[in-house]
């Protein structure tokens, strides 16, 4: 039996990179807990201070079959290139400049929602069939594939 698989961030500002993620990969917040119409009516009640409340967000697949995405604050900022990273699969079934012009594109999007461009690899067959390096708001690298 498969696992279920739970992906977190260390970050400074949970709920602008749940924002983020939840845009780049059309997932959506998590819902605040069952009787509660939002998450701060939730906060509230459950007596969390006002400067607690963005120690952690979580956003989830919208149909329930991709990975929950956690992110949760930490007083150190990122230091060095991440070991495991995301692919965003932004071109699927795509070829040549096909494939790399719907890169682009998904790029420029992400970019107005603050993501920053690194590197473009040009298509190196028979492989490799070109994608674009990104970083999200805080700097975690992430593919454009």
């Amino acid at each position: 039996m498969a696992r279920n698989v739970q992906i977190t961030f260390d970050c400074a500002d949970p709920a602008g990179l749940a924002a983020f993620w939840a845009e780049a990969l059309s997932y959506r917040l998590q819902d605040p807990p069952e009787g509660f119409e939002s998450w701060e009516q939730a906060l509230e009640a459950m007596g969390v201070p006002p400067e607690s409340r963005n120690n952690a967000s979580a956003v989830v697949d919208p149909e329930g079959s991709g990975p929950r995405l956690f992110f949760q604050r930490v007083p150190e900022g990122k230091q060095v290139k991440n070991r495991v990273h995301l692919d965003v699969r932004a071109a699927p079934g795509l070829e040549g400049d096909a494939r790399m012009a719907a890169l682009e594109a998904e790029a420029e999007r992400l970019v107005s929602h603050g993501a920053i461009r690194l590197r473009r690899y040009e298509p190196a067959p028979p492989l490799d069939a070109g994608h674009i390096m990104m970083a999200d708001p805080e700097g975690n690298e992430f593919c454009l594939d």
